[in-house]
Formats: C-alpha cells, structure tokens, sequence
C-alpha cells in the first residue's frame, strides 16, 4: 500500500514546493472519502479553464484513470498507476511519448498529479504471495481526491459563466435585431429622425466587439445596445402618439404616420385608364362620376345624380358624411371577398378590407393616408371598394385616388353619385349585401 512520505523526483527533474505542497495536500485525505474517478474527470474537463490544462493533457489522465481497476477513487484501494509510457501512448489514440512525457510533467505542476518515484525511475508494483500490492511506484492520484471538491466546485463556476455568458450573447442578438429592424421600419415608413446617425452608432457598437470578447465588454455592448433601442423606441413613441392625437382611425394598417408623403419612392403613376375605357372626369356640377366604358356602366341618372349629392353632402366641418354600410355593400359586392370569413359587419370591418385591397392594388400607403385625411376613413374605405369594383378600367388605382383626394380638398368630389352609378349597375346581379 502506498506509504504516504514525502518523496522527491528521480533524475534531474527538480522539487518544487508546489509538489511539496501537493504531497501534504494528499497526505490529509480522509480514510472514508472517496469519489466517481468518472464524474471527477468530467468536471475536470469543464474547469480545464481555471485550472490550466490542456485537452491533451486531460487525454493523457484519462489513459491514467483507465488503469485504475476501481470506479471509486479511495485511499483504500490504493491510488498509485504504473502503466509504462508506450501503454500510455496506446491509450490515447497513438500520441507520441515525448509528447505524453510532456503532458504528465504539466498534470503534475497543475497540482493534479504526484510522482512516486522508483530508485531507478521504473514504473512498477511490488505485491505479497497473496497477490496484493505491497508497493507501487508511479503517478499517484491522490492529489483529485483529496482536490474533488474544489474541482466541482470550480466545474460550476465555469459553467455558470458559460450560462452567463450565453445569455448575454442571445439579449444582445435580440437587442441588435430590434434596432435594426426597428431603424428600417422607420426609414421605409418615412418617420421623421436623424436614422443615419442612429445606424452609424449602431454598426460602431457592433463593429467594435472584439472576436473572443470577454464578458465584461458583452456587458458594455448590451448596456449600450439597450439604451440605444430605448432611444429608438422613444422616438417611435411619440410619433405613434402624435399619429393618434391628429385621429388618423382610418389608416389601420401602420401605425407611424408617414410624415413625407411626396416621397418620389412612394408616387404613383398619373391616373390613366385602360384601353376601352374612358376616364372619369368631372361633370361640372362639383361631383365625380364614372363614365362609361364599352358600355358596362351607364351614367348615373338626374335623380341618382341628386340623390347621390344629397347623401355625399358636405357636413358643417367641411368633410364629406359617409353613407350606410349597407348601402356601400351592396354598390360594391367585390368587398365583401376580403373581409374577415367574406363578411362585413361593420365599418371597422370594411376599413380593415380596405387596406387589404389597397395593397393589392398597388396603392402606396402615403396615398391611402392622404385619401384617409382629406375624406375620412369610412370614405375613403368606401372609394377603395368602388375602385376595386371598377378595377378592370383603371390603369393605376393609387393616381386615381390621389386625384380624387385633391379633389375632395378642393370640395369638387362627392361619392354618392359614385355608389348610385355602381348601385345601378350591380342591380340585375341581385347580390346583397352580407
């Protein structure tokens, strides 16, 4: 059994009080304590970091630990291996022996290895007529015994700053897509703000991570990055808020007012109308009719045309008065295929259709926005379902509607002449309104 004195290295290699305190280390293992050789070694590998060993040299200790014949390291068993170098380097996949030389000697100074030694620095067992060991002479292991619980107790460190540091690494991934997509949704929608200079510091922040950062500079970077987004979001915020104040209901779909509404990217082509059909044009009693083409639509009658005024009048405020749903519905039976379940129940229901068909169409956002001002949302949800009604004779639906916006700013535009016209044409389908 292993005698626990104090021995010194054969050869040239020279004592250390670093072995020397390795050696008293093990001397003050309990008789009872022992631990999983296994489980040790895996918490070995996690701690490899503070403890200052390589992966090559954690291979060379694996080939050790596979010698001793017990699962539990114990004082009991004897902690002393003697496998010779060449069945070392069979043990860790043919690596050369100067190399696991080299390995062993940096196991013993990280403090997890002793050497004991033979007079003649031979690796070997002396044993009884009983076969037992009597004395052996080799690496000891005594010294991750007697260390086991400062080596999990380091594993958990390791792994609690790589949980640490993996959280950081996914906020900050988190934060970075925020602000990026949030800057671009604020340049597309056209929201007033100095975006560059946010997208500049920005890629500065991200840019100046080094490429193995510790986690003190992840720290920094998500405490800049988040205040960064709270900025940004500041900003949005009160441009939502401004949007909601001017009661801007109408335009459900985004919910930053674009405030450049002549942006070039945004403009539609001027109204024309496709081969066969004629224009729409003003008939020179203030309202907007829609003429004929190849004969599909009539013109609207006198009494219609009255009718129409009457119920497309101005009101006190100067804004045109929406008509009945049920009315609107049944002038433009197309609506109804893009509303929730092919149904529309209500004026919320017929605006959120609108802006469906608006997309479709190719109507710019900005030219729903400005139809939505000029007329209201209920109106200018109801001139989208007209103009889908009559999709097959406008080239450009969103050149039409910015016409007919300036001319409702001017008070030259009614719809009901508009709906009377489509009212009468739809008649013979004998579609209702759902």
């Amino acid at each position: 059994m292993e005698t626990g004195s104090i021995t010194t290295p054969f050869g040239r290699r020279s004592m250390t009080l670093g072995m020397l305190a390795s050696q008293v280390m093990a001397g003050e293992i309990k008789p009872d304590q022992s631990v999983d050789k296994w489980k040790l070694f895996r918490a070995l590998c996690e701690a490899k970091p503070l403890l200052g060993i390589s992966d090559r040299a954690l291979s060379v200790l694996n080939a050790l630990l596979s010698f001793y014949p017990k699962n539990e390291l114990a004082q009991e068993n004897g902690l002393i291996v003697f496998p010779s170098n060449i069945q070392l380097s069979l043990r860790t996949h043919g690596m050369a022996e100067q190399t696991v030389r080299r390995h062993l000697a940096a196991l013993v100074e990280a403090g997890l290895l002793l050497r004991k030694d033979s007079p003649n620095g031979k690796r070997y067992v002396r044993r009884d007529r009983a076969g037992e060991v009597n004395e052996a002479f080799g690496f000891s292991l005594a010294p991750l015994l007697a260390r086991a619980e400062e080596i999990e107790r380091l594993a958990a460190e390791v792994m609690a700053e790589r949980l640490h540091v993996q959280r950081l690494r996914e906020r900050i991934t988190l934060c970075r897509r925020d602000i990026a997509k949030l800057i671009e949704a604020a340049v597309e929608e056209d929201v007033q703000g100095d975006w560059q200079r946010l997208y500049l510091e920005f890629r500065d922040l991200v840019e100046g991570l080094p490429r193995s950062p510790t986690t003190a500079q992840l720290e920094l970077l998500l405490d800049e990055l988040t205040a960064l987004r709270a900025e940004i979001l500041k900003q949005l915020e009160i441009r939502m808020k401004s949007a909601k104040q001017r009661g801007n209901a109408g335009y459900i779909e985004r919910h930053i007012q674009n405030s450049n509404t002549e942006s070039t990217s945004e403009l539609e082509p001027s109204f024309e109308t496709k081969q066969g059909a004629t224009p729409e044009q003003d008939n020179g009693r203030g309202v907007v009719t829609l003429e004929e083409g190849r004969g599909e639509i009539a013109h609207p009658s006198r009494q219609e045309v009255r009718q129409g005024r009457r119920l497309g009048a101005r009101d006190d405020a100067g804004g045109l008065k929406s008509f009945p749903l049920g009315l609107v519905l049944q002038a433009c039976p197309e609506i109804l295929a893009y509303g929730a379940n092919g149904e529309i129940r209500s004026w919320r229901d017929l605006m959120a259709a609108a802006v469906t068909v608006r997309s479709m169409l190719g109507v710019s956002p900005s030219a729903y926005e400005e139809a939505a001002n000029a007329m209201g949302p209920e109106n200018a949800a109801t001139v989208m379902a007209c103009i889908l009604e009559r999709g097959g004779h406008i080239n450009s639906a969103g050149g039409y509607l910015r016409d007919l916006t300036r001319r409702s700013e001017k008070g030259e535009f009614a719809i009901g002449p508009m709906l009377m016209a489509l009212l009468r044409a739809n008649a013979p389908a004998g579609r209702k309104a759902g």
